[in-house]
């Protein structure tokens, strides 16, 4: 899930999932409490290189708690979580946001976080709350990964667009799908974990088969696949994109709206609405935090309706507070899908690393 920035800003529907570490960097509000943050009046939120926000919202925090953030952008969301795992016992900041639910259990399983309820938890939609014992993160966004489509592309090969996971593997879209690397990119793991979820443990490995055997292109991340790949985004045709189906998410047929010059009066793009699987991202109280009642103010504020309400057009990504509105160009071009599959984290957690190296051989060997 994403900030602004790339071909036509399009990339602020997407975190793509790294192995390596990147290079610290930081950006944000004046740090009164000196470089590293520990000052009793900074609060500083490490997150992956997308987190967004309306400057204005952010200094109404700062106004109203008296705290100055600091934000560190740690690289994409498997960088970020990987490098805050290494540094756990002396952390870059207070409170980490971006993990998700790909890669929540690795955060737990490694002490990531200290407990710590949230002001205002209790207005979280029931679906997206998890670790209740223990509290500690807690849920900001969510989205959808789904298969996207070109419209153009396929009303000019006179081609009815596919709607489900069953349609990817048919003869007539053969050659057309381009997804990302599940074990570099995490829409190309969302991707793996709804063919997971549809299928089942005894299924999933068949299913990939075929869409291997139907000529799917596997790429390493969501830039390379939407901006170059793909025939119907805004990257896609200054590349001269040849696949008409790429996996992306459903806000990403609002963002080609919004950012479009001139804006179109439908969005270019469509979402396959059975092929979705659901993403939520986590904020949590780092451990070993040094300004830990800073951090929890900002948590506080994260799932504020204010926040809450920013979101979506600075990282097109859903609110998960109750009540909070979602901007009409959601609900118009990229509505969040009817029906999309989910996994509990536990299953995640049992699962993923064996999948990831299952599907690794299974489609890039």
């Amino acid at each position: 899930m994403s900030t602004i920035s790339g071909t036509k800003k399009i990339t602020a529907v997407v975190v793509a999932t790294g192995l390596g570490l990147a290079v610290l960097s930081a950006c944000g509000s004046s740090d009164s409490g000196g470089e590293d943050g520990s000052g009793s009046k900074t609060v500083t939120l490490v997150s992956h290189d997308s987190f967004a926000y309306t400057k204005d919202v952010l200094k109404a925090f700062e106004k109203e708690s008296g705290y100055k953030v600091r934000v560190l952008k740690d690289g994409d969301a498997g960088q970020a979580v990987n490098k805050a795992i290494l540094t756990k016992d002396n952390p870059q900041g207070d409170v980490f946001f971006g993990v998700d639910n790909t890669l929540l259990s690795r955060a737990l399983d490694n002490g990531l976080f200290q407990s710590y309820e949230a002001e205002g938890a209790d207005g979280i939609q029931a679906q997206y709350r998890v670790d209740q014992d223990k509290h500690r993160v807690t849920p900001i966004d969510s989205g959808d990964i789904c298969v996207n489509y070109d419209k153009a592309w396929f009303s000019a090969h006179k081609l009815t667009p596919p709607t489900s996971f069953d349609d990817l593997i048919k003869p007539e879209y053969k050659d057309l799908l381009v997804t990302e690397n599940a074990s570099t990119s995490s829409p190309g793991l969302g991707f793996l974990l709804g063919t997971a979820a549809k299928y089942g443990d005894d299924g999933w490995e068949g299913y990939w088969k075929k869409l291997k055997a139907n000529g799917v292109k596997v790429v390493d991340g969501w830039e390379q696949a939407y901006n170059e790949e793909f025939s119907g985004s805004a990257g896609g045709k200054k590349a001269k994109g040849e696949r008409p189906l790429v996996v992306s998410y459903a806000s990403s047929p609002p963002a080609e709206v919004i950012y479009a010059d001139p804006k179109p009066r439908t969005a270019p793009t469509g979402v396959a609405d059975g092929t979705c699987f659901r993403q939520v991202e986590y904020a949590g109280l780092l451990s070993n935090a040094k300004n830990t009642e800073g951090g929890k103010a900002l948590i506080d504020f994260l799932i504020g309706r204010q926040f809450q309400e920013d979101m979506p057009l600075n990282m097109f990504v859903y609110p998960v507070v109750e009540g909070a509105k979602v901007p009409d160009a959601f609900t118009q071009y990229g509505p969040a899908a009817a029906d999309p599959e989910t996994l509990a984290p536990a299953r995640i957690a049992d699962n993923r690393d064996e999948w990831v190296k299952s599907w690794t051989s299974l489609v890039l060997k």
